[in-house]
């Protein structure tokens, strides 16, 4: 049973959304954020990265940083930037990207279901990128950006939330620089809302796309909070976090490709021959994504390859060991290229298929990498299979697109 409620959002004045909304706090590195947000002071990333506005000297983590995220928060409300809503209700956000739509409901959720497993992972997390969101949280008293969850398809849903969003008006409607419309609607009809709790009571489990760190840490916020303070009661806003909640069937997982740096003491040759004791190998004129498992396009040497695996590869594999990323790790990035440990390895880096192929041809044939290979990405129900399993994903095994923007909703945690 999924406990998902209204809540009273903190929003930006609909005049403002499209220069408030910002890309979320872990896809820029601090000078990238500050290029971002040069010449826009309503950008919520003087929020979520508000380091961008302090001295290099400061450090990402001081805690001069929290305060002035805080800071900056406050001010943004005080100035009328952000406003908080009288009434709890549920928001409906909705991305279009080349022309494909999705729609996910803005809530909030329990975070006991978290703890309990009812929200499912498939990611490990780092404890410096956990007590970061934990403390931005906590020295905010908000959870500033959302949880990115679904939830396996179910058409009373859609069909009650479609229906909404036709016959009324959005509230926020812009697009961003990267071409990708976004709108909210927000959900004022108490029989709506009363429905939507009750239809995703019989919704069974939920499953973090993306965002475990903030996950997490919102569940570190409100633990912290019940051990100082044992008598908030259970349905205190502490104890619950925000997400966007998206049927599976709406989600679009990009590929999530590889680079490693050398070809650990081999010549191309007999690099390729080690290959071709695996993978089935081809020269090919062009880049092209791969369109089915086991299917890789490489690039080495000025030339791309496209790679097939046998289906027998797959066979009597548990259900992490038989994604793509996987097959390609166990099979030649240890035991040929030398690299053991995808999460500590520096030989060995990623890049989101948000960059196109082209960027791995550039970063081989320009930054000195050796190898490149484009992956087949993972599926939604992968995905699934893998949290239902209680197993973790190797690293950099989805990458989500488009991102949520944040600053759009945000859940204050004493409302």
């Amino acid at each position: 049973m999924a406990i998902v409620r209204p809540f009273r959002a903190i929003r930006p004045d609909p005049a403002l959304a499209d220069k408030v909304a910002c890309l979320p706090y872990d896809v820029m590195n601090r000078q990238e954020a500050k290029a971002m947000a040069e010449g826009n002071p309503y950008s919520f990333l003087r929020v979520v990265r508000s380091e961008l506005e302090l001295p290099e000297t400061v450090g990402d983590y001081d805690d001069a940083v929290y305060e002035h995220g805080c800071a900056n928060f406050r001010k943004m409300i005080a100035d009328g930037v952000l406003n908080k809503d009288e009434r709890p209700y549920f928001y409906v956000y909705r991305q279009v990207m080349d022309g494909r739509p999705q729609t996910g409901l803005v809530a909030t959720y329990s975070v006991d279901e978290y703890v309990a497993n009812r929200i499912r992972r498939h990611e490990f997390t780092r404890k410096d990128k956990e007590v970061d969101r934990t403390r931005h949280f906590d020295v905010c008293n908000a959870h500033t950006e959302p949880v990115f969850l679904t939830y396996r398809q179910r058409d009373d849903i859609s069909r009650l939330i479609d229906d909404f969003i036709e016959y009324n008006d959005a509230t926020y409607d812009f697009r961003t620089e990267d071409d990708i419309l976004h709108q909210l609607w927000v959900i004022d009809d108490a029989e709506t809302i009363v429905a939507l709790e009750n239809l995703f009571k019989d919704v069974d489990l939920l499953y973090i796309a993306d965002g475990h760190h903030r996950t997490a840490s919102a569940a570190n916020v409100s633990l912290k909070r019940r051990e100082e303070n044992p008598d908030v009661p259970a349905d205190a806003e502490q104890n619950f976090s925000m997400a966007v909640i998206f049927p599976d069937e709406d989600l679009y997982i990009m590929d999530y490709n590889r680079l490693v740096k050398d070809l650990n003491g081999l010549s191309q040759d007999e690099f390729l021959g080690r290959l071709g004791e695996i993978y089935s190998i081809e020269k090919v004129e062009d880049a092209f994504h791969p369109k089915r498992k086991g299917e890789i396009c490489m690039y080495l040497g000025g030339e791309w390859y496209a790679l097939t695996a046998p289906e027998s590869i797959f066979e009597g594999l548990d259900p992490v060991n038989r994604l793509d990323v996987s097959i390609l790790q166990n099979n030649v990035l240890s035991p040929i290229l030398g690299v053991d440990d995808p999460r500590t390895c520096e030989r060995i880096d990623f890049v989101g298929g948000i960059r196109g192929l082209g960027e791995l041809k550039r970063r081989v044939d320009d930054d000195d990498w050796a190898v490149a290979f484009a992956m087949f990405p993972t599926t939604m129900e992968e995905l699934l299979t893998v949290a239902d399993a209680e197993m973790i994903m190797p690293p950099k095994s989805t990458w989500f697109e488009p991102k949520l923007r944040s600053g759009l909703f945000i859940h204050d945690l004493e409302d």
